[in-house]
């Protein structure tokens, strides 16, 4: 009658608890009442809860009824056949009775932590999840060598329903705010948790924190050439190789596809964020092997320090970016430190962006042309479109001066196909009015090839209005064709080159090129930059450099061009160099395409005349 009498107690405390975890009050005060409660039914028993991790792994919950000192050494033990009641229940998935701890094997590695407690017997038993694992015990330590009673025997068997409702409700939370907080593919903070940290470290103590914001170079590309696993690969390898690194007094996370953030608590002096950030760089110097591939990670890098560059932490984040964009844009793979004249560059840039978007949108950007002519006869051979904004007083604006702009990925394509359109249709119209036309030079940037269309831009723009490609050269600035880290640009040149367009290396000389990249790049005439031809007259370093372009690029079979021809003295050394072609302000100015029909149309008219007056002979043009 006693025992059947403590039964309503026992469903009062099953009640009581299945509430609390309803209520959602935190684990370890649900388990400690628990446990409180079973205590003052079974006063001859202490109890314990622990959970069991997935790795197998035990963490103390709760147990009120014995001292701290015990429940801090069981942290992290990881369960097994022989060890101690709980270890071997939770490994073996069913209870364990351990009637004398002094003389069972079960206990024989732990006689040493409980026997100076007074315990002398215990029984645990497992706690399951609905799905059959194991996700922790419920065990009951006696001061006297025993087994359990009746009433002990049902408290368990309610303890054991109820407690596993609390850890799976446990399981269930700490899964959702790692999903709110954490990365799943890295498990680094995620933005939001990024977000927050930041934010209390600002409200206790913002001297000294740093900001470091980091972009994996050429993810997109590892993806599409080696698959999203070996991009996956990566990620995890540089999210490992910057947390490592940071550690102590910094914290990684990830923020987005490529994006990785480390906030540093101390960066005092200013030395220590440059610090921080070279070690980050020199972690990614060594190779790592996935799915049969070599992959050397590289990341680029801005950093931007509290009250020296920002006193919130937006501002501070904006500065970061600045200087991580700076750092792209100045070649990757490096690192750049905030600096106030990087925000006053972007100001402008957005300025240029907003003015190109704005003529765009309202039709006020022309093509314009500057011809190419031979340097012995002076014919025109070539026309090159130039790029003019119209300006709202009718002025005109040359490319220089919203340069900036076209850094803009899709600022760049919209000039592109507008350019297009035009210059097809300005082609079509000479070739309409007997003008013996040869070719007219397009420029393109590396936006047009990024999204892998631009053949077909191109093709359908002149073909939209019959013009053959044969027509068409196209220009890539050599920083664009050498300087991609991909064979995604020249790729694309070459499979232009098949379909008839001849591909111009700009500016060679100024960027990466070097004259053994002539022997591979898919280009068919090189041209060669201003900075040469300025020094042509009074030194003989440019003579000497253009003498030998020329000379290669004859026995390569490509075509040679001298750019920014501005005085009669520069025209006759290339000619005396037998540099073929040239362009410049001496011959002409880049014009409208009325003016420069005009200008087509009078040379074809000189071009008949010099023929008729030599009988009919033919010139060929160079």
């Amino acid at each position: 009658m006693a025992s059947t009498s403590r039964e309503p107690r026992l469903q009062a405390i099953q009640n009581e608890i299945l509430e609390m975890v309803a209520y959602g009050e935190p684990l370890r005060l649900v388990t400690e009442t628990l446990c409180r409660r079973i205590e003052a039914v079974a006063p001859e028993a202490a109890c314990s809860v622990l959970s069991v991790d997935r790795e197998g792994r035990i963490h103390p919950v709760a147990s009120p009824g014995l001292p701290e000192s015990y429940s801090a050494a069981l942290e992290g033990l990881a369960i097994g056949p022989m060890e101690g009641s709980c270890g071997s229940a939770a490994f073996r998935g069913e209870p364990v009775l351990v009637e004398d701890i002094s003389t069972d094997p079960l206990w024989h590695k732990y006689k040493g932590l409980v026997e100076p407690l007074g315990l002398k017997a215990c029984w645990s038993t497992p706690i399951k999840a609905r799905g059959g694992r194991v996700i922790g015990t419920f065990a009951l330590y006696y001061r006297t060598k025993r087994g359990p009673t009746r009433v002990e025997m049902l408290a368990v068997e309610t303890c054991v329903h109820v407690c596993a409702i609390a850890l799976e409700q446990m399981e269930i939370n700490a899964r959702n705010h790692e999903l709110a907080y954490f990365d799943t593919l890295t498990g680094l903070p995620n933005r939001f948790h990024a977000d927050t940290l930041m934010k209390q470290k600002v409200e206790r103590s913002p001297a000294g924190l740093g900001l470091l914001l980091l972009d994996i170079d050429n993810l997109k590309i590892t993806n599409d050439a080696l698959g999203h696993a070996v991009g996956d690969e990566l990620i995890r390898q540089v999210a490992s190789r910057v947390a490592k690194t940071v550690r102590p007094g910094g914290v990684a996370c990830r923020i987005g596809g490529d994006e990785f953030v480390v906030v540093l608590d101390d960066c005092l002096p200013a030395t220590r964020l440059s610090q921080t950030a070279e070690r980050i760089l020199t972690s990614m110097e060594t190779p790592f092997v996935c799915d049969g591939q070599t992959i050397v990670p590289h990341v680029t890098i801005g950093g931007a320090l509290f009250g020296r560059d920002g006193h919130d932490i937006d501002t501070l984040r904006q500065n970061a970016d600045l200087a991580l964009y700076d750092s792209k844009e100045s070649g990757r793979g490096r690192f750049i430190e905030y600096d106030g004249r990087l925000r006053a560059a972007m100001t402008r840039r957005l300025r240029r962006i907003n003015e190109v978007e704005a003529a765009l949108n309202e039709g006020r950007i022309e093509a314009h042309y500057q011809p190419i002519v031979r340097l012995d006869t002076k014919e025109i051979v070539c026309v090159e479109a130039l790029a003019r904004l119209v300006s709202h007083d009718g002025g005109l604006v040359a490319a220089g001066y919203f340069q900036e702009a076209l850094k803009e990925p899709r600022v760049a394509r919209r000039l592109t196909d507008v350019m297009l359109k035009r210059v097809a249709a300005d082609t079509r119209k000479w070739r309409g009015m007997g003008v013996p036309f040869q070719h007219v030079a397009i420029n393109v940037s590396m936006a047009d090839f990024q999204c892998g269309d631009l053949a077909d831009r191109i093709t359908g723009a002149f073909r939209d209005v019959d013009v053959p490609l044969e027509h068409v050269v196209l220009e890539v600035t050599e920083t664009v064709l050498v300087g991609a880290s991909d064979n995604i640009v020249a790729n694309a040149v070459e499979h232009l080159r098949s379909l008839g367009l001849l591909v111009a290396l700009d500016d060679f000389g100024t960027g990466f090129a070097s004259l053994t990249h002539l022997l591979t790049l898919p280009v068919d005439i090189i041209k060669i930059d201003k900075c040469f031809v300025d020094r042509l007259v009074g030194d003989t370093t440019g003579g000497v450099i253009v003498a030998a372009l020329v000379d290669i690029a004859r026995k390569l079979g490509m075509r040679v061009v001298a750019e920014g021809i501005e005085t009669a003295a520069q025209s006759e050394c290339l000619r005396a160099l037998e540099c073929p072609l040239g362009q410049g302000f001496f011959y002409y100015r880049a014009a409208s395409s009325e003016e420069t029909s005009r200008r087509l149309l009078a040379e074809a008219r000189r071009l008949r005349g010099q023929k008729e007056a030599q009988g009919g002979c033919s010139r060929h043009v160079a």
